[in-house]
């Protein structure tokens, strides 16, 4: 098994929560054709290879296939790569360019909402409908299904349910999804997702959305 490290992504504020993401620093050592196999042994919702550190290089991998960006995986190497002394302006996964920063205990990326396709979202009447959810409900592909909590001040519950049938029963935090969402709503976030997480979004006019939130060690 390759080499990585596992960081929690979008923790809450007492350090709640969070979704694990297993980060392979090395990912040259990894072969392209290995790549799939790690992802699946590990069994995290996602696996980053950063292949090249110093212009944020990243080839991202769920249980059973690549994926040309995702949100918690960019924000969670973005952090590592920070607190390793070797911080980035810019991520580059296959979708694009992804701009990163940190503010106070927040790390942010920017990304554009047309990335995060294949995500469909589903309101609720209320948090307790959300809450109720069996993991997963009935039905195929990505459903995220969300409530107000607070809809004046922006506040979102939600759960995220992949539904592809590698062994990833409920996301704990999904920010592809909560891009997805914001793009939607035209507005910003506050995400409180799974049990315990929390993403934050800024949503711009010019089609792209921040993702961000607090990450730590596992």
């Amino acid at each position: 098994m390759g080499d990585h490290m596992v960081v929690r992504v979008f923790m809450g504020p007492e350090g709640e929560g969070g979704n694990p993401l297993a980060i392979v620093e090395d990912g040259p050592g990894v072969p392209p054709e290995s790549r799939q196999g790690l992802a699946a042994e590990l069994g995290f919702s996602e696996t980053a290879f950063v292949d090249d550190p110093a212009t944020g290089r990243v080839d991202i991998r769920t249980p059973s296939a690549p994926l040309p960006f995702a949100g918690h995986p960019l924000v969670g190497v973005a952090w590592w790569l920070r607190r390793r002394g070797r911080a980035v302006d810019v991520l580059r996964p296959p979708a694009g360019e992804v701009p990163t920063w940190q503010e106070g205990e927040t790390t942010w990326i920017r990304a554009r909402a047309g990335w995060a396709a294949g995500r469909r979202t589903q309101r609720f009447a209320s948090v307790a409908e959300v809450d109720a959810l069996p993991a997963p409900p009935p039905g195929e592909g990505w459903l995220y299904a969300w409530a107000w909590e607070d809809e004046t001040a922006g506040r979102v519950r939600a759960r995220g349910f992949p539904r592809r049938g590698d062994g990833i029963v409920e996301d704990e935090a999904t920010g592809a999804a909560a891009l997805t969402l914001t793009a939607e709503l035209g507005r910003d976030l506050v995400v409180r997702q799974g049990v315990g997480s929390v993403i934050l979004t800024r949503c711009h006019g010019d089609g792209t959305v921040d993702l961000g939130g607090r990450v730590g060690v596992h």
